[in-house]
């Protein structure tokens, strides 16, 4: 009896050191990620201000200068420069406060966010676009949501001509995209979710796009479709019922 129960109080014993191990390997894991945060927050503030000082003295510049269009042409690459630049800066945050968990989800109207992303997508001066949108607001992280629709856009620009529809519905909180492209067998479908894949080898980009849109979905519960015919061109659904308020 007494040795069962030195066996057992050498096992509480053992458990208790585990425990303690692990959680101060946790709160100092947790305290090199808040100084990793806190640092990222103090460089980005940094760069942002000289990004703020472009944009407003590109503004001054442009109420000074209404009639020379030459220079108002100048200034606006200046301005559009400045606006990606700044982009730019907001996903290197988001990218480090998602892997250290810290990503706030918050309330988006779909809507609105499909026409900027639309009219972003619209300045490569490719394919026209068809928007058949309902009301729809969701909870989700955001800048998160609005790379996974830009690698979806991208990749139906990408892979169908110039002169393609591109149809952007929102129906019954279903979020769909059309194109007229190439489209994919059975095989590719299959395929179309592994890192570096890439349906043409000829296409710019590094074929992860879809690994980290079906990511995004999962970490989000947002079930996602993928409807395709070679040659027929491509449809992917997302369900946003799951995150709909």
């Amino acid at each position: 009896m007494a040795v069962a129960i030195s066996g057992l109080l050498s096992l509480v014993f053992l458990l208790m050191i585990v425990f303690m191990l692990n959680f101060y390997s946790l709160k100092n894991k947790y305290e090199i990620d808040e100084n990793v945060l806190h640092l990222t927050q103090e460089i980005i503030h940094e760069l942002n201000i000289p990004i703020s000082t472009i944009q407003s003295n590109a503004s001054l510049i442009r109420r000074q200068v209404k009639e020379d269009e030459k220079l108002l042409k100048r200034l606006s690459r200046i301005e559009d420069a400045s606006k990606r630049l700044e982009r730019l800066y907001e996903e290197l945050y988001y990218s480090i406060k998602k892997e250290i968990k810290t990503v706030e989800r918050e309330k988006v109207d779909v809507v609105a966010l499909v026409k900027e992303r639309v009219s972003i997508m619209k300045q490569f001066n490719r394919n026209p676009f068809e928007l058949l949108l309902e009301p729809c607001s969701i909870v989700v992280d955001k800048i998160g949501f609005e790379k996974m629709l830009d690698n979806i856009l991208t990749n139906a620009m990408k892979y169908s001509a110039k002169e393609s529809l591109v149809r952007v519905r929102l129906e019954k909180n279903v979020l769909s995209i059309e194109d007229g492209g190439i489209g994919m067998d059975e095989v590719e479908l299959l395929m179309i979710y592994e890192r570096y894949f890439q349906l043409d080898t000829k296409s710019q980009g590094k074929g992860i796009g879809l690994a980290l849109v079906q990511a995004y979905c999962h970490d989000e519960k947002i079930e996602i479709e993928i409807e395709s015919r070679k040659g027929d061109g491509t449809e992917v659904k997302l369900n946003l019922n799951s995150v709909c308020v």
